[in-house]
């Protein structure tokens, strides 16, 4: 499940690469995503035995370790674009031969090991080897400084940005400060297990659970914005779709004596009654419909009490008197006033209007 949703963030974001190729950020975030979606799947169980055993032990973590680089590093590069303007691309230059150069050193102290050797994992790798210890050490240091450098560029964003993106920037930038520290700490172990000393269990898998719950924080930072406009979108998709069939007895009854104010739908596909676009659309057509229909009828609620201010009408006088005005038209009686305002709400706002609208029906609807 998990790679399902990062292959479709990938997918998502390669799609808004191919409409923008020239937009340098969302080329950066494409892929970034990229590297980290393929990192995944060779990390896991089946990608890692799959691949050792073709190219030998230890190709897999290699990839993997490859692949991570990238991922800071166009990490970096979005931060860049976004930020440093006509720099950015001589700054991206710069910070590409850095990371070229740590990656052909760390792919070089790899192959110069025997496969046997290269086997395992960080917790259980022989560092007095002084090629893995470097391997270990070189990929940690440029993760510690790509991932400190984008915490930092984060938190100055998260200084002069408004809720609720401050908070999933502040959230994201402690993740990547954690994630920074993660990897200091381990290139500490490196060079303490390289030097001839131990480093107990409990560090090694207390760093590792450190650098778990600074991912986890990292991805909920970047996404928490995201999702929080998500939530309140679904939010507002649920209440109009009820606010919608809440205006049903109303909407039935001014289109059953006006049936030229009912406006035609914009599509008539299945799927657009769940749309979002199709739920808002059909939301205020509905509202615009109830309108013109109480405009229309206003006239045959004139003579009910000669000059009685419709306005004070209560919600449930209001219906009774709009089912009798519709009998009335239904007979084909002239209208026997002018249009007047009806149900109109103190406040001047569409909240309140919808409101006052929706208490009318509800009334209809409890007098049926």
């Amino acid at each position: 499940m998990l790679l399902l949703i990062i292959a479709a963030a990938v997918v998502w974001r390669l799609y808004l690469w191919s409409r923008a190729p020239h937009d340098a950020p969302t080329r950066s975030v494409a892929l970034c995503l990229l590297s980290a979606g393929l990192s995944y799947p060779v990390a896991m169980p089946g990608g890692t035995t799959g691949i050792d055993t073709v190219a030998g032990h230890g190709t897999a973590k290699l990839i993997q370790n490859v692949l991570l680089l990238l991922t800071v590093y166009f990490l970096m590069c979005f931060y860049l674009y976004s930020a440093d303007g006509s720099a950015a691309r001589r700054r991206a230059q710069w910070e590409a031969v850095v990371v070229s150069a740590v990656t052909v050193a760390i792919i070089l102290a790899a192959v110069t090991v025997p496969h046997e050797d290269f086997a395992g994992s960080f917790s259980t790798a022989d560092m007095t080897i002084p090629q893995i210890a470097f391997f270990y050490a070189g990929a940690g240091l440029y993760l510690m400084y790509a991932l400190g450098a984008a915490g930092r560029w984060t938190a100055r964003y998260a200084r002069v940005s408004s809720r609720p993106h401050a908070t999933g920037l502040w959230m994201t930038a402690i993740g990547l400060g954690a994630m920074a520290v993660a990897c200091a700490v381990r290139a500490v172990f490196v060079t303490v297990r390289w030097s001839g000393g131990t480093v107990p269990d409990r560090l090694t898998a207390g760093v590792a659970f450190w650098l778990v719950a600074s991912i986890l924080l990292f991805v909920a930072g970047i996404t928490y914005s995201a999702s929080r406009s998500r939530i309140t979108a679904i939010r507002l998709w649920l209440r109009r779709r009820r606010d919608h069939r809440r205006l049903s007895p109303l909407w039935q009854l001014l289109t059953d004596v006006y049936p030229e104010n009912e406006l035609r739908p914009a599509s008539r596909r299945l799927w657009d009654r769940w749309r979002a676009r199709g739920v808002h659309r059909r939301y205020h057509r509905r509202i615009v419909e109830c309108r013109d229909g109480l405009v229309d009828i206003s006239p045959y609620l004139v003579d009910e009490d000669g000059d009685a201010d419709l306005l004070s009408l209560e919600p449930a006088e209001l219906a009774s008197r709009l089912r009798r005005a519709a009998d009335t038209i239904r007979q084909g009686s002239p209208a026997p006033g002018q249009a007047v305002p009806l149900a109109v709400p103190k406040e001047d706002d569409r909240e309140a209007d919808v409101r006052q609208l929706i208490a009318v029906s509800e009334a209809l609807r409890l007098t049926a």
